[in-house]
């Protein structure tokens, strides 16, 4: 159960306020007489243009129990008429079910106008948790190449994209592979695909010489299948797609794939799925490169 605490706003504020009022927070916490047990295991970065905030918010409401960690969400407003920093902290405390004890997220709201949007590394730095993984969960299509966000993307262990907010797709993804020896990467895409290619597995060795792959469904997940079944057996495979906001029918050769029994996640279990891995996805970024090169067909033309 979640505790509730007071939430301070500092309006045009400065990294060394900000973290002033961090250490007073916790103190706070510290002398209503319940031991706060300090046990964040990572510091969860988010981008996040205002356009993803409300969904962000609703994604991260879900993770502070599953992962206690320190959150920072960085909204960038390049356009403000002004240049500053706005912050807002809330501690979110939530009690241990027979303990007299509760764990504690810190969620630190960073607005930045103006030119501080194409400076946040310099201010997501110092609010790091020293000897702890750094998670960027990276809303929309990542700024590759911009000296701003390769500073950003420096700071961090992972970067967690959702390839289906993409719009320029198949392309990007050589941009996106570019990077896989730079940071480990995920994508939520690639996640919400695992029980259909845990379907087409089980067609083995059927599906040894499978040709055609037919998706209804989002452009991403019907790349990155595609992607996948050429990386895996390493020939050609044709791609007929049929866009849609979810996956509904998927098809080899025109043989249906049955319908996965796993019951679609939450966004809030994708992101906590992604926040138990420290290392790189070799199947994943395979698949991404085969998934530059596929031959799509519309099916609606």
């Amino acid at each position: 159960m979640a505790l509730s605490l007071d939430d301070w706003i500092g309006l045009d504020t400065t990294v060394g306020r900000i973290e002033g009022r961090i250490r007073e927070l916790r103190r706070a916490v510290e002398q209503d007489g319940v031991p706060d047990l300090r046990t964040s295991v990572l510091t969860h970065l988010a981008w996040v243009p205002p356009a993803y905030e409300q969904a962000a918010t609703d994604t991260l409401a879900g993770l502070a129990e599953r992962h206690p960690s320190r959150a920072i969400l960085l909204i960038p407003d390049p356009d403000a008429g002004s240049d500053g920093l706005d912050a807002e902290i809330t501690l979110r405390c939530f009690s241990l079910p027979g303990l007299e004890a509760h764990v504690c997220s810190e969620v630190i709201e960073l607005r930045l106008r103006g030119r501080r949007s194409i400076a946040p590394a310099s201010i997501v730095a110092p609010l790091l948790i020293a000897d702890l993984p750094v998670f960027l969960r990276w809303r929309g299509r990542p700024s590759f190449g911009e000296p701003w966000a390769e500073q950003l993307f420096d700071l961090v262990d992972r970067l967690v994209v959702d390839t289906s907010e993409w719009l320029d797709l198949p392309g990007a993804y050589a941009e996106l592979a570019a990077h896989f020896d730079g940071v480990a990467v995920s994508d939520l895409a690639w996640r919400r695909m695992l029980p259909w290619r845990a379907e087409l597995a089980a067609l083995w060795p059927g599906i040894a010489s499978a040709s055609r792959l037919s998706v209804l469904g989002p452009h991403a997940d019907g790349l990155l299948l595609a992607g996948w079944l050429r990386s895996r057996l390493g020939r050609d495979i044709a791609l007929d797609l049929d866009e849609r906001s979810e996956v509904e029918t998927i098809s080899v050769d025109g043989r249906a794939v049955s319908y996965p029994a796993e019951p679609p996640q939450t966004s809030s279990d994708q992101l906590s799925d992604h926040l138990d891995q420290f290392v790189r996805d070799p199947v994943y970024e395979a698949a991404v490169r085969a998934a530059q090169e596929e031959q799509v067909f519309d099916l609606e033309t």
